[in-house]
């Protein structure tokens, strides 16, 4: 047992990254069954959906699951409000302030992670009450830091500066990764990309195979001025390349982008002029299995590594 898996109550400390049209309940149940912690994620939600999904959710497990939130999405107050309503004890947050909804969440007994890119927010999310920070390298999919700091740079600095749990994310699918991430001072991992080539994912089956072709370079940090975002390139990367190159602004991006473009990639297949949001970890992922599949690869990788390293003599 450490800090994660006793703040969260869980077996393992392996977070399933909340991916917006990746984490429905079914990812989330699975993930929390086979002794992870699950999360659905909202971002692609209206209110009455991540109700649904919560309450499906609460059927398929009676292990902690939780809900990713992302703060700057519309229908946030009816979001939290609905998280409070159904009970769910686990919230991690991103891409806002945790300011405006720690104080309201611990108050009704929620258990609040927040997602940071770098050490400055890191230490205000501890300001702001929260009970653990995700530390993302720039190597993680979806949505990134502008100042690209990788993982094995970010997690020291921000296990240094500040005493609450740190969870580690951007770069891990494996249990070499893992243990890598914990050897870094990390209490624990949190693993998106891997879990979309997992049969419980609702990613589409399209991208799940375009994930499994990705070879290295295939992914880039990309529409830094607009709101930065690791794509897998495709047909609307190129697009974007182009209209960065030609210094189009931020309002001419925002048409480019338009509504529904990762809904368009991730959930509906349209592998070309969707949005692919996938980290630099997808050059490694070349099957698709179960969830317990997994983790359960993830543990021995990670038992094994540990095993070699403690026989190393220097």
């Amino acid at each position: 047992m450490n800090k994660i898996t006793q703040l969260f109550g869980i077996k393992y400390p392996i977070i399933q990254g909340g991916m917006i049209w990746c984490s429905g309940w079914e990812l989330a149940s699975a993930v929390s069954n086979a002794g992870g912690l699950g999360l659905i994620g909202a971002g692609s939600m209206y209110p009455d959906i991540l109700r649904d999904h919560i309450v499906k959710c609460k059927k398929a497990t009676n292990n902690p699951f939780g809900v990713n939130l992302p703060l700057l999405y519309a229908d946030i107050d009816h979001h939290i409000q609905i998280i409070i309503e159904e009970g769910v004890k686990i919230v991690f947050t991103s891409a806002g302030n945790p300011r405006k909804f720690t104080p309201l969440l611990k108050k009704h007994g929620v258990k609040v992670v927040h997602v940071t890119s770098n050490l400055l927010f890191a230490k205000k999310s501890e300001e702001a009450g929260v009970d653990a920070v995700v530390s993302e390298g720039f190597e993680a999919g979806g949505h990134n830091g502008r100042e690209e700091i990788t993982t094995m740079c970010l997690v020291p600095n921000v296990v240094n500066n500040i005493s609450i749990p740190l969870i580690a994310a951007g770069g891990i699918g494996s249990g070499r990764a893992m243990l890598a991430a914990l050897s870094l001072g990390a209490d624990g991992v949190q693993i998106g990309s891997r879990f979309i080539a997992s049969k419980e994912c609702s990613a589409h089956i399209n991208f799940k195979n375009k994930v499994l072709t990705a070879k290295e370079g295939d992914t880039m940090l990309s529409l830094k001025d607009l709101t930065a975002v690791r794509l897998l390139k495709n047909s609307f990367y190129n697009q974007v390349v182009e209209a960065e190159n030609r210094g189009d602004s931020i309002e001419d991006l925002k048409i480019l982008l338009g509504r529904g473009r990762a809904k368009k990639g991730m959930f509906l297949g349209e592998v070309e002029e969707g949005e692919l949001e996938v980290g630099q970890v997808s050059a490694s992922i070349n099957e698709i299995l179960s969830v317990s599949q997994i983790i359960d690869e993830i543990m021995i990788e990670f038992n094994a590594e540990k095993q070699r390293i403690s026989e190393i003599k220097l």
